[in-house]
């Protein structure tokens, strides 16, 4: 239903002005609730932190400026354009340019995967300029009760030094980044996830820029060529890739510059054709290459289009020369095929998937191709039967693991080289230590570490190997624990592989925290009615619900009741 104006001015003015501009400006001058995402602002009188869930009350985050470099900011202002309006309007422009302007001209959808607060420094700037001339405005009205100009210049300075005091003592400990390893060593941990000389596909920013940091700066693992999915849909990007860096050959793609050019091939609509049942992915990439009328539809433009035929696509395997090369783990030599099968789905293909196919079908196995976990399951184009899970990137190989199930986990287990992998190459620097702030987005990685170590655990006790199920159990908790990686929703899936192997104290601990947890959290957003809390919410509601089939799987009832029953307090409110 289209919205009315009415609805699209209320929406400018509650959520893109309101919760996306002047929640941020005050975040700054008056106080932030927490770093968790859709964090309000602390004002003077807000609640105690004995009324709040212990997320937010113990959270470094959470700073009450109590509206002083607010209130300094406000009279700076009005001292300048008392004083020189001139001026005060040049300032002015500058924060209104850059912030009120910048919400008419971002347009913000109304789910962001983060904060955008950064969005606004320039307006920043422009308060803090009249946050000093405050210290000024101060001593003006300071005239009535002192006369001496050096005592009203001594008061305002004193009181002006509490606006960045109070920034220093409430802001220091979360911005404080000294000690904090875990960018750096995600990245070289997901480099390191790789064998020689392999092929990197990663999402994002997020993902890639601390790759590019260990391999520029630090030199690690430069014969990984690491490839940015959302830069593939661009051509000068795969020209770069086409050329040779650092230890890293060119990127084996066939197709011709033409036929990847911006405007050509930017999408391949699925266009159905009866007459055939399924392609050879080496025969489709030929054919795009050769912009063969095959696949030439018509768009309402008139102009011709390529697109595939089916959704049914196949890589013929020479399995000698697979068993040449040696990159089969012994154990699953059985599960080598002579022909890679998958169903690309109904969508089309864009650029970067055709680039993606074009190197399964060009490569011939020979360099290693892997996608980081994190890569959004969209882009596997369904491949996943064929994937082996290494550490925290996924080997395309063709093997098909026997036991995959769409519902479940990505990945072929590769015990040994994970074990190798996780528990003697990788780094977790200072992610024991409880005094460094670990914030929202920091939380992401670890979180992803501990469900490999899961999957893994997993996988060794699906062998009988209870020992080293056991090792890797212990290392995930030695080097991230609760008192500095807080429990996270991935947690209880430890509850099982626990039990099995004696660690039953442990695996209660985790569900009674969680539990505590949960109860505390949704009592608390319950009662502050907000639509912007659902994602709090629902990881709320998500951890109850691990923790419950967890208690269900172990057989421990009440555990489980008591889960269910928060469910059943808090579902309905949703």
């Amino acid at each position: 239903m289209k919205p009315t104006m009415g609805q699209n001015l209320s929406f400018l003015m509650r959520y893109q002005m309101g919760h996306m501009y002047w929640r941020y400006f005050l975040w700054n001058y008056v106080g932030r609730d927490s770093d968790i995402q859709q964090a309000g602002v602390v004002w003077p009188t807000s609640l105690s932190k004995n009324e709040l869930p212990e997320r937010i009350a113990t959270s470094p985050a959470r700073n009450n400026f109590f509206a002083i470099p607010l209130i300094m900011g406000l009279i700076g202002l009005f001292f300048h354009v008392r004083r020189d309006g001139r001026n005060a309007l040049v300032i002015g422009l500058l924060f209104v340019f850059t912030g009120l302007a910048i919400v008419f001209y971002l347009n913000q959808p109304p789910i962001e995967p983060r904060e955008r607060d950064y969005t606004f420094t320039g307006a920043t700037y422009a308060f803090a300029i009249w946050i000093g001339l405050g210290v000024l405005g101060l001593a003006d009205l300071l005239k009535a009760v002192l006369k001496a100009d050096g005592a009203r210049a001594v008061a305002a300075t004193l009181v002006g030094l509490l606006a960045p005091a109070l920034m220093v003592a409430q802001g220091w400990d979360d911005h404080d980044r000294s000690d904090r390893y875990n960018s750096v060593d995600s990245a070289k941990n997901l480099l390191n996830s790789c064998a020689p000389n392999a092929i990197l596909f990663t999402n994002g920013d997020n993902d890639t820029f601390p790759l590019w940091y260990a391999q520029e700066v630090e030199g690690v693992r430069t014969d990984v060529r690491v490839a940015v999915l959302s830069y593939l849909n661009t051509d000068w990007y795969i020209e770069q890739m086409k050329r040779r860096a650092y230890l890293s050959q060119p990127l084996p793609i066939s197709m011709k510059s033409d036929n990847y050019a911006q405007g050509t091939n930017d999408y391949l609509p699925y266009v159905e054709n009866p007459a055939v049942q399924e392609v050879n992915l080496r025969e489709f990439i030929g054919l795009v290459d050769q912009n063969s009328q095959l696949l030439q539809v018509q768009t309402q433009s008139g102009r011709p289009l390529l697109s595939f035929p089916t959704r049914k696509f196949y890589l013929p395997v020479d399995t000698s020369a697979v068993e040449a090369l040696g990159i089969i783990p012994k154990d699953r030599r059985k599960q080598l095929v002579s022909r890679m099968e998958w169903d690309m789905g109904k969508g089309a293909i864009e650029k970067k998937n055709l680039v993606i196919l074009d190197m399964l079908a060009t490569n011939n196995w020979k360099r290693p191709i892997y996608f980081s976990s994190t890569v959004n399951s969209a882009d596997f184009m369904n491949l996943q039967p064929y994937f082996q899970l290494e550490g925290m990137a996924y080997r395309v190989l063709p093997a098909k693991d026997p036991n995959y199930d769409p519902r479940g986990n990505e990945g072929y287990v590769a015990k040994d080289l994970m074990f190798e992998n996780m528990m003697k190459k990788f780094a977790f620097r200072n992610l024991d230590r409880a005094d460094i702030f670990y914030d929202e987005n920091n939380l992401r990685f670890p979180a992803n570490y501990r469900d490999k170590f899961s999957r893994l655990a997993e996988a060794y006790l699906a062998a009988g190997d209870k020992a080293t199920a056991k090792q890797v159990l212990d290392k995930c908790f030695q080097v991230m624990p609760d008192k500095s990686i807080r429990y996270d929703y991935y947690v209880p899936q430890f509850v099982v592989p626990l039990m099995q192997v004696g660690e039953k104290a442990r695996a209660n601990e985790i569900m009674d925290t969680m539990t505590s947890r949960a109860e505390q959290s949704l009592a608390y957003y319950s009662t502050h009615s907000n639509s912007l809390f659902d994602m709090e919410v629902q990881t709320n509601l998500l951890a109850l619900q691990s923790v419950y089939r967890a208690a269900e799987e172990v057989g421990d009832q009440a555990r489980a009741k008591k889960a269910v029953d928060l469910l059943n307090q808090y579902y309905p409110r949703q």
